[in-house]
C-alpha cells in the first residue's frame, strides 16, 4: 500500500541515463533521505524525478528491490522474537483473572470515591459561593467607604443648611464638588447630589438675602436706640472731659479727681466706644454698649461671605448701597410736627446718628462692602438734608428752651459723629443760625415779661420798712445814695419796684444767653462778644420798644410818667454794672480793642425822652381839656373883676403837678414847665383867633385880660426852681403885647415903632392884630365898646378903619 501511493506521488522519469554507479549511489541516497524521518519527503521525490529521464521507474525497481529486503529482516526479526511474544501472551492471560480482579477494584474504589466526592463537591460548592459573597461583600464594604464620606458630608450639609450655617454649607458644597464626588461620580446617587448643588447654591442665596432684608429692616428700627446710646456716650465723654478740664484749670492738686482706670473712653476701629479694661462683676453692668450688642450684624457677614464664595459679590454691594442710601433719605425725612417738642428733634437725631454709627461699623468691620467714598457720599447728602430741616423747623420753634435744647442735640450729634470721623464743620455753622432763632425767641420771650414787670408796677417809689428790706432790695439792684442811707426807717428809694426786677431780668437774659454758648467750644472773646451783642439787642430792641410801648399807654398818666424817667435814669445807671457782670462772667476786659460796649445808655436815654416827650404831650391835653371848659361871653360889656374858674382850676392843676415834678432828673421839670406855659399861651391866643368867633367886646377883652395875668403870676411864682428871671413870663410875652395894645389903643405908637428891635409891641403880628381888630369894629350896637366915647363914635370908627387898612398893607406888605 505504501508502495502504490509513492508510485502515485511520483513524476515520470527522467529521459536521460546515467552511469550505473552514479545511479546506485544516488538511488542510495534518496532511500537514505526517505528513510529518515527529519528531511521532507516532496523534496527528496521532487529531487529523484529532477535528475533524469526515467528515472522513476528504475527507482521503482530499487524501492521494490528494497523493500523484499526490508521485508526478509522483518520475517527473520519476527521469527526470532516468536518465542518470547508466545510467553508473553502466555503470561498475560494469567494476569486476565488479577487484571479483572483489579478492575472490580478500581471500580469499587471509583464508586466509594464518587459517593465521598459527591460531599466534597457539595461542600466545594458552598465554599466558592462563601468565597464569591466574601469577595462581594469586600468590594462592597470598599466601595462604601468611598462612599461614606460623600454621604456623610452631604449630611453634614443639610444640617447646616438646617442650622442656617450657610457659609459653612457652601464651604461643604465646595469640598463635594472637588474633592469627594469626583471619586465616585459613576453612582447615580452622586450624580442626583452634583445636580442638587447649584440649587442649593441659589436657595443659600435667597435665604441669605431675605435675611439680609430683615437686617435692614431691623437696622431701621434699632438705629433710634443705636444713636441714642452713642450720643449719650459722647455726652458723658464730652462731661467726663469738661470736668477734667475744669479741675485742671483750677490746679492745686496732684490726682485727678476722676479716675480713668475703668471710665476711659478708647475709639475702636469700629468706630464705637469701648473700655479698655475688664473690670469686676459690678461694673460688668456699667461696661458700654457698642453697636453690636444692639444690633446683630451676622446677617450682613453671611450673606456678604456668602455673595463673596459665589462669585457676585458685587451684586450683593451694589443691592446693600442702594438699599442703604433708601433708608437714609427715610431717615432724614422728618415727621410735620417735629419742632413741636424736644422728642421729636431728639428721635430724628437719634435716628440719624444711628444710621451712620452702623455704616461706620460695616466699615470697619467688612473689606469693601462700604467705602469710605461712599460713607462721605451718604454724609453730605445728608448734611445738607440735616441743615435745610432745621432751618426750615427752627423757624417754627418760639420756645427758648426748645431752641436751647436743639442746641444741645445738635452738639451732641455733631461731637458724636466728629468722633467717628465725619466732618461736622457745617452744623456748628448751623449753630450761628439758630443761635439768632435763639435769641430772638429769648427776646420775645423776654418782651413779655418786661410786659408783665409793667402791667404789675404800681409806679410809686419803693417803701423800705426795715434794714433786711433795704438789703434785700439793693442785693437785687446795685443802688447807692449817701442822702437816702442816712434817713431812718421807713424810708422810700426814688424808684419803682419794676426797677430791680428788670435789672434782675437782664441778668437771667445774659444768662439765658450764656446757656448757648455753652460745648460750642468757642473762646472767651468770642463768647463775650455774642452776650454783649445779644444783650444790646435785648436793650435797644425788647426793653426800648416795651419802654416806648409803655409810655404811650392810655392809662399811663403823667406821674407815672415821671416815675418811668427815674425809673429810667436808675436803669441806665446801672448798666455799668452790667458790664462788670458779663466781663466776670468772660473774663474779658472791657478794654479791649474789640469789646462790643453795651447800648443801654442811649437806650434808656431815648426811653426817658419818649416819656418826656409824653410828659409834655399829656400835659397839653390836660391844658387843652381843661380850656375846652372855657365858656366866655364875648359880648359882655364889663369884665366880672375875677379871673375865670377853668383857668383858675387849670393853674392850681399845673401847680400840683409841676410838685411832683421836682423829682424829675436834669431840667425836664423845667422844659415841661415852659411848654406848658407855651402851650396855654398858644391856645388862648388861638381862643382869640378862632375863625368861628365873630364878634368880641371890649368887657370880653378885659376879662381875657385878667385871665393872662393869672397865668403871668403863675409863671413870675416860679413854679419849677431854676428859672432865671422873667424867662418863663415870657412865655406869654406875645398875648401881653396884644392884650396891651388893645387895652391901651396905643395904634399910633404900634403903627410908628412898627419893625423897629425895640418897639413896645414887637411881639405883635399886624396879621394877628387885624383879624381882632376886625372881630370888634362889628359890635352890635348894643355893644357898649365905645360907650364911654359915644359922642365921638364917628371919629372913633374911622380911626379903626385907618389902622385897619394900615394893618392890611403891613400884612400885604409881609405877604409880598
Amino acid at each position: 500500500m505504501d508502495t502504490d501511493r509513492v508510485h502515485a506521488a511520483l513524476p515520470d522519469p527522467p529521459s536521460h541515463s546515467e552511469d550505473l554507479m552514479l545511479e546506485e549511489k544516488a538511488f542510495g541516497n534518496f532511500f537514505a533521505e526517505l528513510e529518515s524521518v527529519e528531511l521532507p519527503l516532496g523534496t527528496t521525490l521532487r529531487s529523484i524525478y529532477d535528475d533524469q529521464p526515467n528515472a522513476h521507474k528504475r527507482f521503482m525497481e530499487k524501492l521494490d528491490a528494497r523493500i523484499r529486503n526490508h521485508d526478509r529482516e522483518i520475517e527473520k526479526m519476527c521469527n526470532f522474537h516468536h518465542q518470547g511474544f508466545v510467553d508473553a501472551i502466555t503470561e498475560l492471560l494469567k494476569v486476565r483473572a488479577d487484571a479483572e480482579k483489579l478492575m472490580g477494584q478500581v471500580t469499587d474504589t471509583n464508586r466509594r470515591l464518587q459517593e465521598a466526592g459527591r460531599d466534597v463537591k457539595a461542600q466545594k460548592e458552598e465554599v466558592i459561593r462563601c468565597r464569591i459573597q466574601q469577595r462581594n461583600m469586600a468590594t462592597t464594604v470598599e466601595k462604601l467607604q468611598l462612599c461614606l464620606p460623600v454621604l456623610e458630608m452631604y449630611s453634614k450639609l443639610k444640617e447646616q443648611l438646617d442650622s442656617k450655617r450657610y457659609y459653612a454649607a457652601l464651604k461643604t458644597m465646595e469640598q463635594l464638588e472637588k474633592v469627594y464626588i469626583p471619586r465616585v461620580s459613576h453612582y447615580r446617587f452622586c450624580q442626583i447630589m452634583a445636580e442638587n448643588l447649584p440649587r442649593l447654591r441659589e436657595e443659600i442665596k435667597d435665604i441669605s438675602m431675605s435675611d439680609l432684608k430683615d437686617f435692614l429692616e431691623s437696622i431701621r428700627k434699632h438705629s433710634d436706640k443705636v444713636g441714642e446710646t452713642a450720643m449719650r456716650q459722647a455726652q458723658q465723654h464730652r462731661t467726663f472731659n469738661s470736668a477734667v478740664a475744669k479741675q485742671l484749670h483750677i490746679g492745686h492738686y496732684s490726682k485727678p479727681v476722676y479716675s480713668l482706670s475703668r471710665h476711659t473712653n478708647t475709639h475702636l476701629s469700629n468706630g464705637l466706644w469701648s473700655n479698655d479694661d475688664t473690670g469686676d462683676e459690678e461694673d460688668a453692668d456699667e461696661e458700654i454698649l457698642t453697636a453690636q450688642d444692639l444690633v446683630d450684624f451676622s446677617p450682613v457677614y453671611r450673606c456678604l461671605h456668602i455673595y463673596s464664595v459665589l462669585g457676585d459679590r458685587e451684586t450683593f454691594e451694589n443691592y446693600y448701597r442702594k438699599q442703604r442710601k433708601k433708608q437714609a433719605r427715610l431717615v432724614l425725612q422728618p415727621q410735620a410736627n417735629m419742632h413741636e417738642t424736644v422728642e421729636g428733634y431728639r428721635r430724628y437725631f437719634n435716628q440719624i446718628v444711628g444710621f451712620f454709627v452702623v455704616e461706620d461699623h460695616i466699615l470697619h468691620a467688612t473689606r469693601g462692602l462700604v467705602t469710605r467714598a461712599f460713607t462721605d457720599e451718604l454724609w453730605n447728602m445728608a448734611l445738607s438734608k440735616i441743615i435745610a430741616v432745621l432751618r426750615t423747623h427752627s423757624s417754627y420753634c418760639e420756645d427758648p428752651d426748645l431752641v436751647l435744647e436743639l442746641k444741645n442735640l445738635i452738639v451732641i450729634c455733631a461731637d458724636t459723629l466728629q468722633g467717628y470721623g465725619f466732618p461736622v464743620s457745617r452744623l456748628f455753622d448751623l449753630l450761628f443760625e439758630v443761635r439768632d432763632q435763639y435769641n430772638e425767641t429769648l427776646l420775645k420771650k423776654w418782651a413779655a415779661v418786661f410786659r408783665e414787670i409793667f402791667e404789675s408796677d404800681n409806679y410809686s417809689p419803693i417803701p423800705v420798712e426795715t434794714v433786711e428790706e433795704y438789703k434785700l432790695v439793693i442785693s437785687r439792684f446795685p443802688f447807692h445814695d449817701p442822702e437816702i442811707e442816712k434817713q431812718d426807717f421807713p424810708k422810700k428809694l426814688p424808684m419803682s419796684q419794676s426797677v430791680p426786677q428788670i435789672y434782675a431780668q437782664v441778668k437771667e437774659f445774659i444768662y439765658a444767653s450764656l446757656k448757648f454758648s455753652e460745648s460750642l467750644h468757642r473762646s472767651s472773646t468770642e463768647i463775650d462778644d455774642m452776650l454783649r451783642k445779644s444783650t444790646n439787642l435785648l436793650l435797644t430792641r425788647t426793653l426800648s420798644s416795651c419802654l416806648q410801648n409803655l409810655t404811650k399807654k392810655p392809662h399811663i398818666g403823667l406821674t407815672e410818667l415821671v416815675q418811668i424817667i427815674i425809673n429810667t435814669t436808675h436803669l441806665e445807671q446801672a448798666c455799668k454794672y452790667l458790664e462788670e457782670f458779663i466781663t466776670n462772667i468772660t473774663n474779658i476786659s472791657p478794654e479791649t480793642v474789640h469789646t462790643t460796649r453795651l447800648y443801654g445808655l442811649s437806650t434808656f436815654k431815648d426811653a426817658r425822652h419818649a416819656a418826656e416827650g409824653e410828659i409834655y404831650t399829656k400835659l397839653n391835653q390836660k391844658i387843652d381839656e381843661f380850656i375846652q371848659l372855657a365858656d366866655y361871653e364875648w359880648s359882655m360889656a364889663e369884665s366880672d373883676g375875677r379871673a375865670s374858674g377853668y383857668l383858675m382850676d387849670l393853674i392850681n392843676f399845673l401847680r400840683s403837678t409841676f410838685q411832683v415834678f421836682t423829682h424829675l432828673p436834669g431840667k425836664v421839670a423845667q422844659t415841661a414847665c415852659m411848654s406848658a406855659c407855651k402851650h396855654l399861651s398858644t391856645s388862648l391866643m388861638q381862643m382869640l383867633l378862632d375863625s368861628e368867633l365873630k364878634q368880641i367886646s371890649m368887657g370880653a377883652i378885659q376879662q381875657f385880660n385878667l385871665d393872662v395875668m393869672q397865668c403871668e403870676l403863675f409863671a413870675s411864682s416860679e413854679p419849677v426852681p431854676g428859672f432865671q428871671g422873667d424867662t418863663l413870663q415870657l412865655a406869654f410875652i406875645d398875648l401881653r403885647q396884644v392884650l396891651d395894645l388893645f387895652m391901651v389903643w396905643d395904634w399910633s405908637t404900634y403903627l410908628a415903632d412898627y419893625g423897629q428891635p425895640n418897639s413896645k409891641y414887637l411881639r405883635v403880628n399886624p396879621a394877628t392884630a387885624l383879624a381882632l381888630l376886625e372881630k370888634m369894629k362889628d359890635t352890635n350896637k348894643k355893644n357898649n365898646i365905645f360907650s364911654q366915647f359915644r359922642k365921638n363914635d364917628r371919629d372913633k370908627q374911622k380911626l379903626i378903619e385907618t389902622v385897619v387898612k394900615q394893618l392890611r398893607s403891613l400884612v400885604n406888605g409881609m405877604s409880598s
